[in-house]
């Protein structure tokens, strides 16, 4: 096959995927909803799937919802983590650093690889929206869970 045809095929797909595909609206409330595992998360935790990766995209994304005193296990992101704030107030801590506060409006950003945990204050609910890219099919690595000790601090 000439460079050219092969050019001409290409654009030929690109045209017909171009044409298939169509803005695609998932619906509030459309998503499953379930309490966090007690394996991952410590307390009471709510995960609502906003979107999963499909279609050659690697992101997805869930809205989670700590009650006062529940957070996360230590865990990686093999491609990272952003964190929206959503409502409420809760906390973030990275391994070997100081536990932070994070507010409504407020943008986390973890990088590859770098062991954390976050969830609620001790007071006041928070919710999130979580996105992460999969490497290999993978989003996340759970670790062990924050002990009270390591919360309170």
């Amino acid at each position: 096959m000439t460079r050219t045809r092969a050019l001409k095929l290409f654009a030929a797909a690109a045209v017909c995927l171009s044409v298939f595909a169509q803005v695609r609206i998932t619906r509030s409330g459309s998503q499953p909803s379930r309490q966090g595992s007690s394996e991952n998360f410590t307390g009471v935790v709510r995960v609502d799937s906003l979107f999963d990766a499909q279609d050659g995209t690697r992101a997805s994304g869930g809205r989670v919802t700590f009650q006062p005193g529940a957070r996360s296990a230590w865990h990686t992101h093999p491609l990272g983590q952003i964190l929206i704030v959503t409502s409420g107030t809760g906390w973030v801590q990275e391994w070997g650093g100081r536990k932070q506060e994070i507010r409504e409006g407020d943008v986390v950003r973890i990088p590859p690889g770098r062991k954390h945990w976050h969830g609620a204050t001790a007071t006041a609910t928070m919710t999130h929206i979580a996105i992460q890219e999969q490497l290999d099919g993978k989003v996340v690595d759970w670790l062990e869970k924050v002990s009270d000790e390591q919360y309170r601090k």
